[in-house]
């Protein structure tokens, strides 16, 4: 019979125990992907875009939505499928949090936000009014992770002072290997993905290149 040095043993049983905790805080420490907020509304596309998160309205469970209580009456036509809701998050030094501001469109208001993954498929929203007055809830995932794109880099180059990338002409030639479907609730049919890679989204373009 085969004897193993005991050493190796222990580092054995060791790896097996450190690896997969190791891997479940890389997942959870990863806020892209597709998101369930708390009422089952929407669906948010997070990614990153030049270096910072963003997040948009990729799903909606009562289609045609208008950004109707935007303080700017020129936007109040604009649908609420596409449109950017986690604005220009950065990460917080030495902790998986990233903080920004959100656009409640219930309100038409933009409030200091952060988001946090709690776990591989839950993030934790917060939002407060003046430093204080502070709510939050979370939000499920529904789509996995999004890797960094083409978009992604060629935002990064032009920060550094790189030639910028000529602007996509449409919205969603899907860099971003997104889910073809996406939102609906158990026992629906699948609706096709019409906002793909939200770094080419122009509101979220002309900030991040």
């Amino acid at each position: 019979m085969l004897h193993c040095p005991r050493n190796i043993t222990k580092t054995a049983i060791l790896l097996s125990v450190i690896l997969p905790t190791s891997f479940a805080t890389a997942l959870a420490a990863d806020p892209t992907g597709d998101w369930r907020v708390a009422d089952g509304v929407a669906n948010i596309r997070v990614a990153q875009c030049g270096g910072n998160m963003w997040g948009v309205v990729a799903w909606e469970k009562e289609p045609g939505g208008r950004d109707k209580n935007n303080p700017d009456a020129s936007l109040q036509s604009r649908p609420t499928l596409g449109m950017p809701i986690l604005l220009d998050m950065k990460k917080k030094a030495g902790a998986d949090s990233w903080e920004g501001q959100v656009y409640n469109a219930k309100d038409g208001q933009t409030y200091s936000s952060s988001i946090t993954p709690v776990d591989a498929d839950h993030l934790e929203i917060k939002g407060c009014v003046l430093g204080f007055l502070c709510g939050g809830e979370t939000w499920t995932r529904v789509g996995p992770p999004i890797p960094s794109s083409p978009s992604n880099s060629m935002a990064k180059e032009s920060a550094k002072g790189a030639p910028k990338a000529a602007p996509a002409k449409t919205v969603g030639a899907a860099n971003h290997p997104a889910p073809k479907t996406t939102g609906p609730a158990k026992g629906h049919a699948a609706t096709a993905d019409t906002v793909g890679d939200i770094c080419l989204l122009g509101d979220i373009a002309r900030f991040s290149h």
